[in-house]
This record gives structure tokens, sequence and C-alpha cells, in this order.
């Protein structure tokens, strides 16, 4: 069973939301909250496997809110995914840089809502190459912070590497799989270990991690 938790204001979207979820006979809501501060509680209480909180929201905003899941050890297990109303606006990327695991934009369809739900709990990346296209572009015009990376680079193999770099153009394990003459659960394996190595909390912060380490750039992708 996922176990998911909604954080959104707005009341109606939340109760579509949490309608739409409870038809669903492997998906459970588990909580609802209108508003970061009292999501952050709701999800520590919980522990949900998917927190689907919207950006901007009043007392406290979904990015602060997700910063907040992801820096505590005992949430570790909670793939928070980000709810927009814009698409790929000016707050997703930090969304993703505080640990959220992709986003969603709430017009989306249902059936592609719950396909998302379901991903997220198994710990991938809501990244499309549209998307990472334009994470791309964004480190084009602001080069990479200088922020050290958790774990050694050095650590990685060539082929943790090379699935890294791929896994930074948007594609799946199948994908890269497919580039790279392996299984996929080869490449899975890649991608967990160079995780594991960088101290990424999941697929989403491996690819802002990836570049933001200079170990991918735009102009290699």
């Amino acid at each position: 069973m996922i176990r998911v938790l909604l954080v959104d204001d707005q009341p109606l979207l939340r109760s579509g939301f949490c309608a739409l979820l409870s038809l669903e006979d492997d998906i459970e809501v588990v909580a609802e909250a209108a508003d970061g501060e009292e999501g952050l509680a709701l999800v520590r209480k919980h522990v949900p496997d998917v927190a689907l909180i919207d950006i901007q929201m009043p007392v406290m905003d979904g990015i602060e809110a997700t910063r907040r899941i992801a820096a505590d050890p005992a949430l570790a297990g909670v793939h928070v995914v980000m709810l927009t109303n814009y698409g790929m606006d000016e707050y997703v990327f930090d969304a993703l840089r505080a640990g959220a695991a992709g986003f969603l934009v709430k017009d989306i369809v249902p059936e592609d809502f719950l396909h998302a739900v379901r991903v997220a709990a198994r710990g991938d990346a809501l990244l499309a190459p549209a998307i990472t296209r334009k994470l791309i572009d964004r480190f084009v015009t602001q080069p990479p912070t200088s922020r050290a990376v958790g774990g050694c680079l050095e650590e990685l193999t060539s082929r943790e590497r090379e699935a890294v770099a791929l896994a930074a153009q948007g594609l799946s394990n199948d994908e890269i799989a497919a580039r790279m003459v392996i299984t996929p659960l080869t490449a899975k394996t890649h991608i967990n270990r160079a995780m594991t190595k960088l101290h990424a909390r999941d697929r989403a912060q491996l690819v802002v991690l990836a570049y933001e380490s200079g170990l991918v750039t735009p102009h290699t992708s």
C-alpha cells in the first residue's frame, strides 16, 4: 500500500486529489494539510511514502517544508513531489535542490497523476527529458555553485559516471541500459551506487549534484 500525504492550501483541489487517490486499491491518503508547517508536522507523524506538496503556500512554503523533510534522517523514505500551477517555473529548480523527487503540474490528467505517485513511491525521479533540459539551461545561464558534494566523486567507477551522465539527460533505467548495452537491473545498480557514494537522497538530487559538482556539464549531456 502506498501511503500518501497531501499538502495544498486550496481546499477544492486538495479534496479532488484526495478523492482520486482514494479510489485506488493500492493507495491510501493518510493525512491532508493546508500549509507547509502543518504538512511538515503531519509528515513527521505519519511518515508517508509520498508527500504531495504545493510550492506556494502560507505560513511555510513547499520548498522550505521539503528542505526540512530532506534534512531529517527519520524521513529518508519520504518522497516529496511538488505541485505547481505553472510547470517549470522559477521555483522548481529550487525545489529539486531542496530534495524534491520531482514535480507535477496541477492540471495533469488523472491517469498521469496516479502513475506519477506510483513512480515516486518506487523512488524514481519525475524528471522527463524536457524538464532536465530546463535544468541544463539553468546551469548554462548560472554556473554551478562551489558547494561541496557529499561523498567523493573519485569513488565513482567509469560505468557509474556514464550512468549518471545519462540520468542527467532524463533517461530512464531502461534507456540507460540500452545506451550502455547492459541490463536495466545493472543500470539501476549503477545509479543506486552513485547515489550512495554522493550521498544523494534520490535520483532527482543525483541529477542536480551531477551538474553542481561539474561531474556532468551542459556540453557533455
